[in-house]
């Protein structure tokens, strides 16, 4: 008699354990295509901001503890620690060579869970009137809304060269 309550108790457990078993990876798929989406949303928000004029890009989407990496070889490739660095040592020296600023044109955003990769294109004007324009893929680690990692492919060649080319503007 004891055996078979046993097996039977067993018996109910494994049947509860089978049933609820697929919805563990369910409930974790759905916690993890709701950040795969947030964070797309996020940047594309912030993508969408930056080609309609705005100019809050990289604080809105960049933790000030940022690690961004440009990838190649050059004078500006390289590992910039922390937004505000990042902003000084990259952003500024090459925008206060432009006459109008980068601008995206097209964009193509994939998410997945942390990762967001985001390959666009985007056109400027030198200060020597110059046009510029560059192909880019930035891969972002997000982490609570923010990208705390990012690696950035450009060609750096055309980068470079306004760099070189044209003097920065006198604030």
């Amino acid at each position: 008699m004891m055996q078979s309550i046993l097996s039977l108790i067993r018996s109910a457990a494994l049947t509860v354990a089978l049933l609820t078993l697929p919805l563990l990876p369910t409930t974790q798929a759905q916690a993890s295509q709701d950040v795969t989406s947030r964070n797309k949303q996020i940047v594309t928000e912030a993508f969408d901001a930056w080609a309609a004029g705005g100019q809050s890009f990289f604080t809105d989407v960049l933790s000030p503890e940022v690690n961004w990496r440009i990838e190649g070889s050059g004078p500006s490739a390289g590992l910039f620690r922390g937004r505000e660095t990042f902003l000084e040592q990259a952003v500024r020296p090459f925008v206060s060579r432009l006459s109008k600023p980068v601008t995206p044109v097209s964009k193509k955003i994939w998410a997945d869970g942390d990762h967001v990769i985001i390959n666009w294109e985007g056109v400027a004007v030198a200060g020597d009137g110059v046009p510029y324009s560059n192909s880019y893929a930035w891969i972002f680690h997000m982490r609570d809304g923010k990208a705390v990692e990012v690696t950035a492919f450009l060609d750096l060649a055309p980068y470079d060269d306004v760099l070189r080319r044209v003097p920065a503007k006198s604030n």
